[in-house]
């Protein structure tokens, strides 16, 4: 008798463990696909600023202070653009300094734990970028659908959604770039948003369900007088828009695609999301089924996101190799299947959805030459 009860002591102490760790999975996998401006992306790293003056600002050095390129400077109740590293100037040995643009929030203080982010402007592309625009709202699956309007006289719209940790102020980087090439661009919020409908798990469907949004941004598009769309999309943005060019009944309206960091390697992803808040790494395979279960997704098969012999469109697709979220990698064998379609323009030194942060003027160059025939 002793020896049974020991027995089934034991066994249900393996079972509640068991159980135990499904729940803490399934904690953790919601956890991560809920990522937020206000929570860590991998490779996000603090860093403390030691100094500054009016055009230059000193920084922890690491590999993300040394990235080239342009950048927004976040936290401590502040906002700031950084450019390029400084060479020459006077700095200890620990440090980096950079070009410093402007604050354009907030008050700068020496101390102040920081990081960079691919989201260089704030507010609205009037007051950030002096462009005209219109607040409006579309018509969504959920309900109303914020969104930016940035008139222009061709009937090639571009409309624009962002990704995993930033907001519809993300796109405002290539707005002076559309804008000047008297392109219309509609930049949306979706599901989840500040100001957009919420669902009711709240959590982030890795552009599968999000796409839907997008979807509604191409018929009010169309709707209001485009004769056809060219989708750009960042990170989840990107996997929504290819998304809709294979789902939306609308899609022989669209007429090109620009992807920046898609996410098409969903395992890889939800694992860098969960390993970014700190889930332990034991637990990430629990994770990653969790996040099957929530989601419905089948995260197990990647190449299960978007098949490339869908496309029927021509595709610009900017990755790198040191994006830590979503594998280069997948993009390299994605691009490979369809060398008829898909451009693939490889960014060295960016970290996930900053290939126009790390090079504006290359980024603009291929952006300008793919989208010409298309205007």
């Amino acid at each position: 008798m002793r020896k049974a009860t020991a027995a089934a002591v034991a066994a249900t102490s393996v079972l509640g463990a068991g159980a135990a760790a499904v729940a803490v999975g399934r904690y953790a996998g919601d956890v991560a696909l809920k990522p937020s401006p206000e929570h860590p992306l991998p490779g996000d790293s603090r860093l403390t600023v030691h100094s500054f003056t009016d055009d230059l600002i000193t920084l922890t050095r690491g590999f993300a202070s040394l990235r080239p390129g342009v950048y927004g400077l976040t936290g401590a109740g502040c906002h700031a653009v950084i450019g390029p590293v400084v060479h020459g100037s006077p700095h200890a040995p620990d440090t980096v300094v950079r070009r410093l643009t402007r604050v354009t929030h907030g008050t700068l203080r020496p101390g102040a734990r920081m990081r960079m982010t691919p989201q260089v402007h704030i507010g609205n592309p009037r007051d950030a970028l002096g462009v005209e625009c219109a607040d409006i709202d579309i018509p969504g699956e959920l309900g109303p659908l914020p969104a930016w309007f940035l008139p222009g006289v061709r009937d090639t719209w571009v409309i624009t959604a962002h990704g995993l940790g930033t907001t519809r102020e993300h796109p405002m980087v290539v707005m002076p770039f559309l804008h000047g090439h008297r392109l219309p661009v509609l930049d949306i919020a979706y599901r989840n948003d500040l100001g957009a409908p919420a669902t009711t798990d709240g959590i982030n469907h890795l552009g599968d369900a999000e796409w839907r949004d997008l979807d509604a941004a191409i018929r009010y598009a169309v709707r209001y007088g485009a004769r056809d769309v060219v989708l750009h999309g960042w990170s989840t943005g990107a996997t929504m828009a290819l998304r809709a060019a294979t789902h939306s009944a609308l899609r022989d309206r669209i007429s090109g695609l620009v992807l920046d960091s898609p996410v098409l390697d969903r395992h890889a992803t939800v694992r860098a999301l969960a390993s970014a808040r700190r889930v332990p790494r034991a637990l990430l395979p629990l994770v990653v089924r969790a996040a099957e279960g929530i989601t419905g997704l089948p995260v197990h098969r990647p190449a299960d996101a978007v098949d490339p012999a869908t496309l029927t469109v021509p595709t610009l697709l900017f990755h790198g190799p040191d994006d830590t979220l979503a594998p280069w990698a997948a993009s390299r064998s994605f691009a490979a299947r369809r060398p008829d379609l898909i451009t693939l323009q490889t960014v060295p030194h960016a970290p996930h959805a900053a290939m126009w942060n790390a090079g504006p003027t290359r980024y603009e160059e291929a952006l300008r030459r793919f989208l010409t025939p298309l205007m």
